[in-house]
């Protein structure tokens, strides 16, 4: 009653352990598959991990590096200024990793609460009451009168082309293990584990247990099981080369790391231009929003003189260079896993599963 192991010769199996070795082949190919994926899946996440680390590194260095402007430049607003910062730079840190946001709304809106900081403690400092209608009344102002010039949309452009290539990359790796682990789990088909149990044991129910299959039988079967595998090549080559493409982008001009560091400059920028147009804001400002309650002797903002340069430190060049050498390492081994697809099949019938140096092989019917 033999479905699979039918020879002429008598046998020492049974209809239960044929379907015993189809329960094991089936078992035996996801294990398989699995340990050449270890590899490769390995490489992706310890990427992933690496790149994650050296963004939130380089992002904590440029918030750490915008706070201490405001410490040291604008004292008067540092202290309200910390929860715009840290919400901007969160921000950026959730588009990087996927999420529902633009660069462009992150930036805006902080700008849209920056103004009312910079107008009641830079521009007119003897403001007492800057209630929610006022302070919503100036954030409504902002993006009508545009008190920071064009530093706003620089900011804008120049992380929105710099942040593209990360989020890109942060996305294509998450896919690219997604693919791996959806290959692990396809399923056997019957004809496939019928195919495998001829192939690997139905010499043991003639007792043949050293034997084992021949290279090109082993090739033909394991390349008509693993065919949806194999499909999957052209795709994951022009997965490689988009990898390439994407890290390219990311080391090139619009560089990660140089517009980070820079936002700080930019919201200085910002800042000066609305202080040097500071008259005009406030006659349009009192216009549009009326005039707030202010202190007898309203103070000068001309003693707050604003900071052109902020040290670099050691950990910025370190987060740099990290960053640098794990984009060149990462791309260097995925191009060499280009083949990946093309290839599953010789590489499962390299090494135990097949007979090399021997006279005598299975070829799915006898020794040879």
């Amino acid at each position: 009653d033999l479905q699979i192991c039918q020879h002429r010769a008598p046998t020492c199996c049974t209809k239960k352990m044929e379907e015993s070795y189809q329960a094991a082949v089936r078992r035996e190919r996801t294990q398989s598959i699995q340990a050449l994926n270890f590899e490769l899946k390995y490489m992706i996440v310890g990427h992933i991990t690496a790149f994650q680390e050296a963004f939130e590194s380089l992002l904590r260095f440029a918030e750490n590096r915008t706070s201490s402007l405001f410490e040291t430049a604008y004292r008067p607003m540092a202290k309200e200024a910390a929860e715009p910062v840290k919400e901007l730079f969160t921000d950026i840190s959730l588009y990087i990793l996927g999420a529902e946001t633009t660069v462009e709304s992150a930036v805006l809106r902080f700008f849209d609460s920056l103004f009312p900081l910079v107008y009641s403690r830079l521009i007119n400092p003897g403001i007492t009451d800057l209630s929610e209608d006022y302070t919503e009344c100036l954030r409504l102002t902002r993006q009508d009168i545009n008190p920071f010039g064009h530093y706003s949309k620089n900011m804008v452009t120049e992380l929105s082309k710099s942040l593209w290539a990360s989020r890109m990359l942060s996305q294509a790796l998450s896919l690219g293990i997604e693919v791996i682990n959806t290959t692990e789990h396809a399923a056997v088909t019957k004809e496939c584990s019928r195919a495998l149990v001829k192939m690997q044991y139905c010499p043991h129910c003639q007792g043949l247990t050293l034997i084992r299959p021949c290279v090109g039988y082993c090739l033909n079967v394991m390349r008509g099981c693993l065919a949806s595998v194999s499909e999957l090549d052209a795709q994951w080559r022009e997965y490689i080369s988009t990898l390439e493409y994407l890290t390219n982008e990311m080391a090139a001009s619009h560089d990660l790391e140089i517009a980070l560091s820079g936002i700080w400059n930019s919201i200085n920028e910002a800042i000066l231009h609305a202080q040097l147009n500071g008259p005009q804001l406030s006659a349009t400002v009192d216009k549009v929003c009326g005039q707030p309650k202010q202190q007898e002797g309203n103070l000068s903002s001309a003693n707050i003189v604003p900071v052109k340069e902020v040290a670099e430190t050691q950990t910025f060049v370190m987060a740099h260079t990290s960053l640098n050498n794990k984009r060149r390492e990462f791309i260097n081994y995925m191009k060499r896993s280009r083949t990946f697809y093309a290839s599953v099949a010789e590489r499962l019938c390299d090494g135990d599963l097949v007979m090399r140096d021997s006279s005598t092989c299975w070829n799915g019917e006898d020794v040879v």
